[in-house]
C-alpha cells in the first residue's frame, strides 16, 4: 500500500531531521506530499476507493506529522507546548482542506468514500473486509473525528461553488508550505519554522472560514 510507503518515508525524514540532515529531509517531505496526492487520485481514477485507505491515510499522516514535529522540536529545543501547538495547527489545516475536498467531490462525482461526518460506520466495498473497515473506523473516531466536528461547525456549508475555499486551502496547504520549508532548509532559516506554520495556517483558516460564511 502506498500509504505504508509514505509513512515510512516520513519517519525516515524525522530521523534525518534528528540527525541534522534537514535539507535532504525537507526535500523528501515534498516527495512524500506528491506520493500522497497521487495515491488518492489513482484510487479514484481506478474506481477502487477504500474506506480502510481513507482512515489509514489520515492515521499515517498524523503519525508522520508528530514524528517530524518532535524531531524539529528536539533539534531547535522547542518547548513541548510549542511542539503541540504546531502539530495542532497543522492538523487543523489538514482537516480544513479535507473538509472542502469532500464537499467538492460530493458535488462533482458524488464520491462518498470520505464524509464530513464519519460517525456512521460505512459498509465495506466488495474488495475490502468489513472487519478492517470497522477497526480503522473506530480508531479514526477515537482520535480524529473531533477535528472534523470543529471544522464543520466553524465552516458551515461554505460558498456555493466552494472554489475559493478549496483553492486557497490547497494553495496555502501542505504542498506550498513544504516548498517554503525546503527553501528555509537550503538557506539555513529553519528557526523561523514556528512562525511559518502558525502564521500561514492560522491566516489560512481565518480567511477561508470568514469567506465561507459571507
Amino acid at each position: 500500500m502506498v500509504t505504508n510507503f509514505h509513512l515510512l518515508l516520513t519517519l525516515f525524514c524525522a530521523w534525518l531531521i534528528f540527525e541534522q540532515r534537514t535539507t535532504v529531509a525537507c526535500f523528501l517531505l515534498i516527495v512524500k506530499g506528491v506520493i500522497d496526492a497521487v495515491d488518492g487520485e489513482l484510487a479514484r481514477i481506478r474506481e477502487r476507493p477504500s474506506h480502510v485507505g481513507r482512515y489509514w491515510d489520515t492515521i499515517a499522516d498524523t503519525i508522520g506529522l508528530i514524528a517530524v514535529m518532535c524531531s524539529f522540536g528536539v533539534l531547535f529545543s522547542w518547548t513541548p507546548l510549542l511542539t503541540f501547538v504546531l502539530i495542532l495547527a497543522t492538523l487543523f489545516q489538514y482537516s480544513l482542506f479535507n473538509h472542502y475536498s469532500i464537499l467538492m467531490r460530493a458535488l462533482g462525482s458524488g464520491d462518498t468514500t470520505s464524509r464530513v461526518d464519519e460517525r456512521v460506520k460505512p459498509t465495506a466495498y466488495s474488495w475490502e473486509k468489513q472487519s478492517n473497515v470497522n477497526f480503522f473506523h473506530s480508531t479514526y473516531l477515537l482520535f480524529f473525528s473531533w477535528q472534523d466536528r470543529i471544522i464543520a461547525a466553524l465552516a458551515g456549508k461554505g460558498s456555493k461553488s466552494l472554489t475559493f475555499e478549496l483553492t486557497v486551502s490547497s494553495a496555502l496547504g501542505f504542498g506550498m508550505q513544504s516548498l517554503i520549508i525546503f527553501a528555509f532548509a537550503v538557506t539555513e532559516n529553519l528557526q523561523y519554522l514556528p512562525e511559518l506554520i502558525l502564521g500561514v495556517n492560522m491566516s489560512l483558516m481565518a480567511l477561508v472560514l470568514l469567506r465561507s460564511r459571507i
